[in-house]
C-alpha cells in the first residue's frame, strides 16, 4: 500500500508531543492533528454529562450526541470545541488528562474518534500526535516517531508549563500522576502505548524542543530524498 503523506508522532504524557509537533507542522507546511486533545475532550464532555469515565456502556450511549470540531489557535495551537462549546481551557487539568487516559481504552471512543481522525488523515500533509498514530490510526504513515524523556523530566516540564499559566502546583504529586497514567497507557488491552514498528524514537531527556523538532525535520527530507 502507498504510504500516507502523515508524520506520526507518539509518546506519554508530558513528552513535549503537542509543541514539537505544531513547530514541525508549521515548518513544513502541513495540518496539526491534535487527537490527545480530543480524548482530554471526550473526558470533559463525559465528565460534564454526569458519566463515570469508566462505565463504558453509558459513554457509548451519549457518544452520539457528542459533535466534536477542532479550530485553529490565534497561538498555533488548537481550539478544541465540544457541541460548538469551547473547552481548550479546561484540557490540560491534572483531573481531566487521567479521565482522558480512562475513556481513551474504551473500545466505542477509540472508534469514533478513531474514524475522525482517520477522514482528517486521508488528506494528506498532517503531523498526527498522540499515543496511537502509528500504530493503530495511520500504521501506513510515511515517517513515524516516539518521544520519551524520563517521568522526572516530564514532571518538571509539566509543573514549569504550569507555573507559566500561573497555576500553584506539587512537582511531586505531578510525577506521581505521569506514573499512574504510563501505567494506565502501556497496561490497556487496545491501542496500548509504545512504539511503532518502524519508528524513530527519540529520547528528549537531554535535548531542547528546537533541538528534537531538528531531528524530525532531518529524518523527514532524508526520507523524501530517497
Amino acid at each position: 500500500m502507498p504510504k500516507l503523506s502523515v508524520i506520526t508522532i507518539d509518546g506519554p504524557s508530558g513528552v513535549g508531543k503537542s509543541s514539537v509537533s505544531r513547530e514541525v507542522a508549521a515548518a513544513l507546511g502541513y495540518s496539526y492533528l491534535d487527537t490527545g486533545a480530543m480524548y482530554r475532550a471526550v473526558a470533559v464532555f463525559v465528565r460534564d454529562a454526569g458519566i463515570a469515565d469508566t462505565d463504558g456502556e453509558a459513554v457509548a450511549d451519549v457518544l452520539a450526541s457528542l459533535e466534536l470540531t477542532l479550530a485553529p489557535g490565534e497561538d498555533g495551537g488548537t481550539r478544541v470545541l465540544v457541541n460548538g462549546l469551547d473547552v481548550t481551557d479546561r484540557l490540560r487539568s491534572p483531573e481531566i488528562s487521567m479521565a482522558s487516559s480512562r475513556v481513551s481504552a474504551l473500545p466505542p471512543v477509540r472508534e469514533k474518534l478513531g474514524t475522525i481522525q482517520r477522514r482528517i488523515g486521508e488528506a494528506g500533509r498532517v503531523v498526527a500526535e498522540g499515543r496511537d498514530m502509528g500504530t493503530v490510526v495511520f500504521p501506513d504513515a510515511a515517517d513515524k516517531f516516539f518521544l520519551d524523556a524520563k517521568a522526572e523530566i516530564r514532571a518538571r516540564r509539566r509543573a514549569l508549563q504550569l507555573e507559566d499559566m500561573g497555576r500553584q502546583v506539587d512537582e511531586a504529586e505531578i510525577l506521581g500522576e505521569i506514573i499512574q497514567r504510563d501505567r494506565q497507557d502501556s497496561e490497556r488491552q487496545i491501542a496500548r502505548l509504545r512504539p511503532a514498528d518502524g519508528a524513530i524514537i527519540i529520547d528528549s531527556s537531554d535535548k531542547t524542543r528546537d533541538e528534537v523538532v531538528r531531528m524530525i525535520l532531518d529524518q523527514v527530507r532524508v526520507g523524501a530524498r530517497a
